[in-house]
Formats: C-alpha cells, structure tokens, sequence
C-alpha cells in the first residue's frame, strides 16, 4: 500500500484538475457568523478567511487563501473536506492553509484530508511527477472522528488528543472505494504521517482497506485496538516518536517496516522510538527484512 499510497495523491490531483475544481471562487461570510461551507466533487465549496466556526456540509476545499476558524470545526455525515493545497488556485497568487484554533469533528462517513507535504503526500494543486510544495495545517484543539470514513494527516499539529473511533468502508468490502473515494476511484484508508501530536492518538475499531502512522511525533500514548484491515499490509506504524506508551490489540496486523516494491515482500525495517511501554501485539522485536528471517534486533 506504501506505493499505491502515493500514486492515490496523484491521482486526486489528476482529477481534480481535469475536472476543473481549482478554478472555484471563495466565498466568505463575516467572522461574526457560523459559515457553512458545502458542494460537490463536480462544484466544491471553497473555505477561506476567518470564521468563527465552521460546519462542512457537502465537499468543500481549501484552496482559496488561508483559512482560519476561531472555534470549532464540525463535518456532517457524508461531507469531506479536503485541506490539502498549497497555493490559492482561485487567485493564482499566495498560498492556501488551514487552522482551527478550537476542536475539530469529523462525524458518520465524513472525510477529512488535512495537510500536505512533497516528501509523502505531495499537494493536490503541486507538480505529481516532480512534488516540491507543502502545506502544514494546525488544529489547536482535539482532533475527533466517530464512525468517519476516513481521515488522512500529512505535515499537521494537533495541539491536542486525536481520537478515531469506528468507521470505514469496512474491511468485508475489501478496498472498493466509497464516498468522495468513489470520484477518483481510490481505495479508502486513513492516515497519519509528518505529523506532531501533543496528546495522545488513539484508532479503536476503525474496518477499512489499510491505515498507516510514520513519522509522528506524539506526545502521549498511541493505542491502536480492534482495528480490522483488507489490506495485509496494514496497519503500518513506522518511525514514530513517542512520548507515552504504544499499545497494539485485536488488530488485524501490524507492522514496524514497510514495502517499498508494493508487494507485502521484501520489507524495509522502519522501527519506533517510544519512551514508554510497548503492550499487545507491538511488544516485539522489529519485522524481519524477508519472509521467514528471524525477527530484530531492535524493539517494535
């Protein structure tokens, strides 16, 4: 999934351009007032300027400046948001990004796609063959999900807890894609990487095709339960910092390296940092290079 990971950004930013959805024009409302933002994927709503909160009804990107909300940020059953531009397309001038200064809430089979960044998520309005462009995107609150589709991180702050709970396409439909996926044609999976985490994440009961956590910095414990994955591959926790404890149970699979070639063999050992415990099923050595070596030598 590593590469077809990848290759899914692409392709979002493919589609959106053929489908014309960068030309779409901001529109604002005083900071003084609640604003929703919706559309479509064929006419997206556009976020941008600075509002008190926020509710996504619809599909709605950032793309048009930057866009900040002073409270809270709320997405509706079945919306997405897709936060990951780095340029204002509606100007062709300036930079697009997005900050929540309270919590932010992705509710029932909503989508939210939040940061960007060349090295592992290239931006959807950035050069796909030759990625260059990032943009980091900050909730100073507590990042929450209930029964979410899916949600996806790249070069992010969460100045407080993330908290995933339930949710997906479900695993027994292997990687159809779904929702805002099904208008590109991708596989659904969630995702957290580049990323810094002051509280803890935790991702409990979350069936989906595959999900991934590289390259995290999290300043309290990680807790990956009852997770249920299509996706063997799944659930990749790589190269993490972590201040607090690690717990892994009642997951389908997880794994301490990925698979550069895209096949679920040879793997490339990405072990984690953790200050705490390791527990459950990440209290291990680290994965063998190739199937059947023996496991180590450093820890999970």
């Amino acid at each position: 999934m590593n590469v077809a990971r990848i290759k899914l950004s692409a392709l979002f930013g493919t589609a959106a351009l053929a489908l014309g959805l960068l030309a779409a024009s901001p529109v604002t409302a005083s900071a003084s007032e609640a604003y929703t933002c919706s559309g479509t994927p064929a006419n997206p709503g556009v976020l941008a300027g600075t509002h008190n909160s926020v509710i996504v009804s619809g599909v709605c990107f950032v793309n048009g400046g930057p866009a900040v909300v002073r409270g809270d940020l709320t997405l509706e059953p079945g919306s997405a948001l897709i936060a990951a531009f780095a340029m204002n397309d509606a100007t062709g001038h300036g930079t697009s990004s997005l900050t929540v200064r309270g919590d932010s809430r992705v509710r029932s089979g909503a989508t939210l796609i939040l940061g960007c960044i060349f090295t592992s998520f290239p931006c959807f309005d950035d050069n796909q063959n030759n990625p260059t462009l990032a943009s980091a995107d900050r909730v100073s609150g507590d990042l929450s999900a209930s029964g979410a589709l899916a949600v996806i991180v790249h070069d992010s702050t969460i100045g407080g807890d993330v908290r995933q709970l339930d949710g997906g396409e479900g695993a027994s439909k292997g990687c159809a894609p779904q929702g805002i996926f099904a208008a590109f044609g991708s596989p659904v999976y969630s995702d957290y990487e580049d990323s810094t985490i002051r509280g803890d994440i935790s991702v409990k009961g979350l069936s989906s095709c595959w999900l991934g956590l590289a390259r995290d910095h999290v300043g309290g414990d990680m807790t990956l339960i009852n997770d249920n994955f299509a996706d063997p591959d799944a659930i990749e926790i790589l190269s993490n910092n972590i201040r607090g404890d690690l717990t892994c149970r009642g997951d389908s699979m997880v794994w301490d390296s990925s698979d550069p070639t895209g096949n679920l063999w040879p793997r490339a050992q990405e072990p984690n940092t953790v200050h705490g415990e390791r527990n459950g099923q990440c209290n291990r050595l680290q994965d063998p290079v190739n199937q059947g070596d023996p496991r180590g030598p450093l820890p999970f």
